[in-house]
């Protein structure tokens, strides 16, 4: 998989780390010489290009055209919807996926203009803080650009309806797929005979309708 990270900040470099720690294929474009520098100096230099983000020029010269996968995480919304709309109407990426720096520019992260998924920052801080005092085990990592599914993280209660069973003996919500399970250094793909263990992280994909009953399942 290609992904064209376009910011190199902190956002964009966390990114970047953690695709380069999958083994995923990353190249991060920045238009601070600063930042360049700072980056080159931590990862294979080759990977990191100096350039406006916004230039067709500049992304074409990157790769964009090979990019399954275009990250536009800058601090500004009006850059990060310009290299969303140039990549998914120029160069037609796959999957497109937009930083929202401030909440009110939330509305204009839709389709018509590139954005396959929105990360509102903001509002997953609010999420998660809400959610602490409601499900206290469930956490929201993103949710989806129209707001109306989410991926979260459950942690498995000791005495969990789950705890023990196999993910086919669960009866799930119709609108909840299981991604993955986190058992300690291991990550496991569920499958209908894979056994919930007490203690283990579930990456789930949801709608908020399906939220209240996942915890059930899962938590005590």
């Amino acid at each position: 998989m290609n992904i064209l990270i376009i910011g190199g900040g902190q956002v964009g470099e966390h990114l970047a780390k953690l695709m380069i720690e999958n083994r995923l294929s990353v190249k991060i474009i920045d238009n601070r010489e600063s930042i360049v520098a700072r980056l080159r100096s931590k990862y294979p230099p080759e990977l990191i290009f100096l350039g406006d983000g916004t230039d067709t020029g500049v992304l074409e010269a990157c790769g964009i055209s090979e990019a399954d996968v275009v990250a536009a995480v800058t601090g500004a919304d009006e850059s990060n919807l310009v290299v969303s709309t140039i990549a998914k109407y120029e160069f037609n990426v796959p999957r497109v996926i937009a930083r929202v720096n401030n909440p009110r520019n939330e509305w204009l992260y839709n389709s018509n203009m590139g954005v396959d998924v929105a990360i509102n920052q903001a509002d997953i801080m609010a999420h998660l803080i809400v959610e602490e005092i409601d499900i206290k085990n469930m956490m929201t990592l993103m949710k989806t650009s129209r707001g109306k599914r989410s991926i979260v993280q459950i942690q498995v209660d000791e005495g969990a309806r789950a705890a023990g069973k196999l993910v086919r003996e669960l009866e799930l919500p119709h609108e909840a797929l299981l991604i993955a399970i986190h058992r300690g250094d291991d990550v496991i793909i569920p499958r209908g005979g894979t056994q919930i263990m007490a203690g283990d992280g579930i990456l789930a994909f949801i709608n908020d309708e399906s939220r209240a009953k996942l915890n059930g399942i899962f938590c005590r």
